[in-house]
């Protein structure tokens, strides 16, 4: 028996595992995803390989929907962006959209060049609401001999994010929504 001819059943078997798989009914319910237009009606933004290729995403439903959850996308649009927006100050040293995380490096403030400070943001929801995000802030003291140390954080800052983070989401939420209207 050839090498080939035993590695033949083991090949078989692994591509119908994989096609069964494939075959699940664990699809998203997509009445809650709002699926983004390409720009000026090119539909080629919406497949690999442009227009005729694969398609990324169901595109036959080009209407907004409630929510700001885009498809594929396993939390709310408007707290990411609001997330990012919050803490563009600081060097983004991870963002996960999938997974809802943003992880910050390092910042010190210019005022303060002895402090610094890094931001954990974990997006937990597909709504927009004040219990789908959390924050965790970390801050370390530069010593004498230019070491860095771990500081006790204020339990009110990653609060105070945390809102910041919630009224920007809402601030763009009412933004679309009017933009929507007109």
């Amino acid at each position: 028996m050839s090498k080939h001819t035993r590695l033949a059943p083991l090949v078989l078997a692994a591509a119908l595992t994989g096609l069964l798989a494939a075959c699940g009914d664990d699809k998203p319910d997509e009445s809650t995803y709002t699926v983004p237009t390409p720009p000026a009606g090119d539909r080629s933004a919406n497949s690999i390989f442009g227009k005729g290729g694969i398609p990324l995403i169901d595109s036959s439903n080009d209407s907004a929907q409630p929510g700001g959850v885009a498809l594929g996308v396993g939390v709310n649009a408007f707290l990411w962006r609001a997330s990012l927006d919050t803490v563009s100050f600081m060097p983004i040293a991870s963002a996960d959209p999938f997974g809802g995380v943003i992880l910050t490096d390092w910042y010190a403030p210019p005022e303060t060049p002895t402090e610094r400070f890094k931001i954990n943001i974990f997006i937990l929801d597909r709504q927009l609401r004040a219990d789908g995000i959390r924050t965790a802030v970390f801050k370390q003291t530069q010593t004498a001999d230019g070491r860095w140390v771990d500081s006790p954080v204020d339990k009110k800052t990653a609060g105070d994010f945390e809102n910041a983070i919630l009224t920007r989401a809402r601030q763009l939420r009412v933004a679309s929504v009017n933009t929507a209207q007109n």
